[in-house]
C-alpha cells in the first residue's frame, strides 16, 4: 500500500498519464484500465511470487548433468504471468498485445520486481528478446519466434558475453559460418552454424517452457576465413534450443548448443545463469555438429540490432534496482516501527525507569529511513519519467518525439546506474537498520542487498556508464542532449524559485547544474579523452545527483493541488529537503577531480598497488 500510493501520485498527479489514452495508439485505455492492469500485476506479485522468494534463493537452480530443476513455484509464478498477458502488454492488439504504454507496462512489472526479481528475470529477458525481433527480424521471425515469445510458449534470452568477453564486444570469438550452399534459402532466415562458448547466459537453461530462443553475436568470417576484427564483424543470431518448422512447430530434434554449467551468483539466484557451448558436437542436428543459427538483420549489424533494445533495457535494470531499495525500505520501515530500544536523552541523561521507544524515534534510524526514502522514491521517479520518456519518442507528435530522444539520450546512463547504485545504499541501510537480525536469513533484507548487488553490472556495468555520459552523450551533436536537459532543469528551478519554502532548494538546484556544466568543459579543455574520462565514474554520480534533485523538485511541485498537510505530502517534501541537505552537496567533491583531470588514477602504476 505504502508504494501504491506513491506510484498512482506520480503516474496520475505528476506524468499524468492519463491524457495518453487521448493518442490513437492508447485509445481505447483509460484510468480505469490502467489501474485493472496495476491491480492484477499487483495481486499476482503478491500472491505468486512474494511468497516464494526466499524459496527461489535458498533452492538454487541445480543441474543433473541432464536437466536443470527449479522449485514448482518458480513454473507456477510464471504461468500466472504469461496467463496475464503482460509479456505482450505493449505489443499491436493484432499481435495479441494489450497496446500498454511503456510507463505502465514498467509501473506493472515493478511489482514483480519487488516481490521476486529473480523469478521475473525470465519474463524480462523474454520480453526484451521478442521485442527486438519484432523490430528488427523479418516477417517469418517475428511470426515464428517473437509472436511464440510473446505467448509465454518460448521464453528467450540474449547471449553477448564470453569467459574472455565479457563487456568487450569486439573481442567476441564465436564463430558463424554459412550452412551450405543453400544457406540463404531457409525461409527462417540465411542459416549458419555457429561455434563457440558464452558466459553469464540468464535464463540459458531450465525447462519451464518447452522451448529458449537464444539470441547470439557471433562473428561471420570474411574472404580469408578470418572474423573481422572490431565490432564491424559481429552479427545477430536465432538459436533455439529445439529447432522449429515454419508454423513453429517444434520439430523434435535438439539444436547443438549444450549447458556447460550454472554460475553460482552472489544474488538473483533463482534465475538460472549459465555458461553454454555452441556446436561442441553432443547434438548433431542434421547429421553434423554446429548450432543451427538464422541472421537477425544484415550481417554485420549485429550490435545495432542489440542496442536497438538497450533504452528500455536499461530502464528496467534501474527499476528492478529501485523495487528492490523499495522492498529493504519498506521491511526496515516495519521493523523500526515495532522494534523498542533505547530511552529518550534529557539533560540528566536516561531515566531507565521509562520504556523503551520505537528505534523510529532515534534521528539517526530517521535519518537512516529518510535516506532509503529519498533513494528509492526518487529513483522510481525517475525510471517513470524515462519511460514516459519513450511513450512521447514513440507516440508524439515529431517535435516532442525529438526532445524525448535528446533526452534519452543523456537520462538512460543514470537511469541505469543511479539507482543500481544508490538503491544497493538503501539496501545497506536497511541491513542497518534491523542491526544484527539485518544480516541473518531470518529477515529478508539482506537478499535484497545481495540480489541488488548485480544491478551495477547488468546492462553496462558503471564504469560503462559514466564513459558512455562523459565520453559521449553530453559532447555529442555539440552537446545538444545536455542542453535539453539543461533547459528542462532551468524551467523547474524557475518555477521551484515562486513556490513558498522552495526558493533555497531552486538556488541549490541551479547552482548544481552550473557545476555540472563547468566540469564538463574542463574535462574537455584539452581535447585528450585518457585526461577527460580518467574520473568519468565521479562525473557520473554528480550528474545523477543533479539529475535526482531536479526529479524530487518536480515531485514536490506536482503535489500543489493537494493536501499538502497530510501525511503523504509531508513525507515527500521531507524526502526532498533530505535530498538536498545531505546529498546534493556531495557533487562538488565528485566534480572537483573531474574540473582538474585529476592524474592519480591514469598516472598509477600496476607495481606500486
Amino acid at each position: 500500500m505504502l508504494m501504491r500510493q506513491t506510484l498512482d501520485f506520480l503516474l496520475y498527479h505528476w506524468l499524468k498519464v492519463d491524457r495518453l489514452s487521448a493518442r490513437e495508439r492508447f485509445s481505447e485505455h483509460s484510468r480505469e484500465t490502467f489501474d485493472a492492469v496495476l491491480d492484477t500485476c499487483e495481486r499476482i506479485a503478491r500472491e505468486k511470487f512474494a511468497p516464494f522468494n526466499r524459496l527461489a534463493d535458498t533452492e538454487e537452480p541445480r543441474f543433473d548433468g541432464e536437466r536443470v530443476h527449479l522449485p514448482q513455484a518458480t513454473h507456477e509464478a510464471l504461468a500466472a504471468y504469461v496467463e496475464s498477458g503482460m509479456l505482450a502488454a505493449a505489443q499491436d492488439a493484432e499481435h495479441g498485445g494489450l497496446q500498454l504504454p511503456c510507463v505502465i507496462e514498467m509501473a506493472a512489472n515493478c511489482f514483480f520486481s519487488k516481490a521476486s526479481v529473480a523469478m521475473g528475470g525470465y519474463a524480462m529477458l523474454t520480453n526484451g528478446n521478442a521485442n527486438l525481433l519484432m523490430a528488427h527480424g523479418t516477417p517469418v521471425q517475428r511470426e515464428v519466434f517473437a509472436m511464440n515469445e510473446f505467448s509465454g510458449r518460448w521464453f528467450g534470452t540474449m547471449c553477448l558475453s564470453e569467459p574472455q568477453a565479457g563487456s568487450s564486444l569486439s573481442d567476441v570469438a564465436t564463430r558463424a559460418e554459412p550452412d551450405g550452399a543453400d544457406f540463404e534459402a531457409d525461409p527462417l532466415g540465411p542459416r549458419y552454424r555457429l561455434t563457440g562458448n558464452k558466459m553469464w547466459i540468464s535464463g540459458g537453461e531450465h525447462e519451464i517452457t518447452e522451448n529458449i530462443v537464444h539470441l547470439v553475436l557471433a562473428k561471420i568470417p570474411g574472404p580469408d576465413g578470418k572474423p573481422l576484427p572490431g565490432t564491424k564483424g559481429i552479427s545477430l543470431f536465432i538459436v533455439p534450443k529445439h529447432l522449429v518448422d515454419t508454423d513453429g512447430r517444434l520439430t523434435g530434434e535438439r539444436n547443438d548448443v549444450a549447458l556447460a554449467g550454472l554460475n553460482h551468483k552472489l544474488g538473483y539466484r533463482g534465475t538460472t545463469n549459465c555458461l553454454l557451448n555452441f556446436g561442441e558436437g553432443r547434438q548433431l542436428p542434421g547429421g553434423r555438429p554446429g548450432a543451427i543459427g538464422y541472421l537477425v538483420g544484415k550481417p554485420g549489424e549485429g550490435l545495432r540490432c542489440m542496442f536497438h533494445m538497450m533504452n528500455e533495457a536499461r530502464i528496467g535494470v534501474g527499476l528492478g534496482a529501485v523495487m528492490l531499495g523499495y522492498a529493504g525500505y519498506e521491511a526496515s520501515l516495519d521493523y523500526a516501527r515495532q522494534r523498542p530500544q533505547g530511552r529518550p536523552m534529557t539533560a540528566a541523561g536516561k531515566d531507565a525507569s521509562q520504556p523503551q521507544r520505537p528505534i523510529i524515534e532515534h534521528a539517526d534510524v530517521k535519518r537512516m529511513l529518510l535516506a532509503q526514502k529519498s533513494y528509492v522514491e526518487g529513483g522510481l521517479a525517475l525510471e517513470l519519467f524515462c519511460a514516459r520518456l519513450v511513450d512521447e519518442q514513440h507516440t508524439g507528435t515529431p517535435e516532442e518525439a525529438a526532445a524525448a530522444r535528446l533526452l534519452l539520450d543523456v537520462l538512460i546512463p543514470i537511469a541505469k546506474s543511479w539507482p543500481s547504485e544508490w538503491c544497493l545504499e538503501a539496501n545497506s541501510l536497511a541491513i542497518q537498520v534491523l542491526g544484527g537480525y539485518g544480516y541473518t536469513r531470518d529477515f529478508p533484507v539482506e537478499q535484497y542487498w545481495r540480489d541488488n548487488r548485480l544491478n551495477m553490472i547488468h546492462e553496462g556495468t558503471h564504469g560503462i556508464q559514466a564513459l558512455d555520459l562523459l565520453g559521449r552523450k553530453v559532447v555529442m551533436d555539440g552537446g545538444q542532449a545536455l542542453m535539453a536537459l539543461a533547459g528542462r532543469i532551468s524551467d523547474t528551478a524557475q518555477r521551484a524559485g515562486q513556490v513558498p519554502g522552495l526558493a533555497e532548494a531552486a538556488n541549490e538546484l541551479g547552482a548544481a547544474l552550473a557545476a555540472v556544466g563547468g566540469a564538463t568543459k574542463k574535462a574537455w579543455s584539452t581535447g585528450e579523452p585518457e585526461e577527460a574520462l580518467a574520473n568519468a565514474t565521479p562525473y557520473l554520480q554528480a550528474f545523477g545527483h543533479t539529475v535526482l534533485a531536479w526529479i524530487w523538485l518536480e515531485v514536490v511541485l506536482a503535489l500543489e493541488g493537494t493536501d499538502l498537510e497530510s501525511d503523504f505530502a509531508q513525507g515527500k517534501r521531507a524526502a526532498q529537503r533530505y535530498f538536498f541537505a545531505y546529498e546534493l552537496p556531495k557533487i562538488h567533491a565528485w566534480l572537483g577531480v573531474v574540473a582538474r583531470r585529476e592524474a592519480l588514477t591514469r598516472e598509477m602504476r600496476d607495481a606500486w598497488f
